[in-house]
């Protein structure tokens, strides 16, 4: 059965939740926030296109994730000001870190499966007629 808008609505939700709730309990590692947040990403990028191919939602979600992730290379003093505040800062992030480059791996792989185990829409070009 292809998963549907709203399914991966209801994922972005629960994902954004889990997230907020991994950084407000110290008890909880903090690369679980930065594999949920690519999670998230995914989740976004499913709902967004949810027509388009398997492959697509995975270059576009590690394409945004590592291009923020470099970003934070940058640190001029306005997108540092930008990242000083709470929503700027779990957007942004606030310094590069190779290892959040893995997490960022490890949760688009997580979306991924949940494709593959729960009957993802599109995993293949759609028939075209010639």
């Amino acid at each position: 059965m292809p998963q549907s808008r709203i399914t991966y609505f209801f994922l972005l939700f629960a994902t954004v939740t889990l997230g907020l709730l991994s950084r407000h309990f110290g008890a909880i590692p903090l690369f679980i926030g930065d594999i949920l947040w690519a999670l998230m990403v995914y989740f976004i990028v499913r709902f967004m296109f949810i027509n388009r191919q398997l492959s697509f939602a995975v270059v576009i979600s590690f394409i945004f994730s590592y291009a923020i992730e470099f970003s934070q290379l940058y640190q001029a003093a306005r997108i540092n000001e930008i990242r000083r505040s709470w929503l700027g800062h779990m957007v942004l992030g606030a310094g590069f870190l190779w290892s959040d480059l893995l997490c960022y791996t490890a949760g688009v792989a997580l979306g991924v499966l949940f494709d593959k185990k729960m009957g993802p829409a599109r995993f293949s070009s759609p028939n075209v007629m010639q």
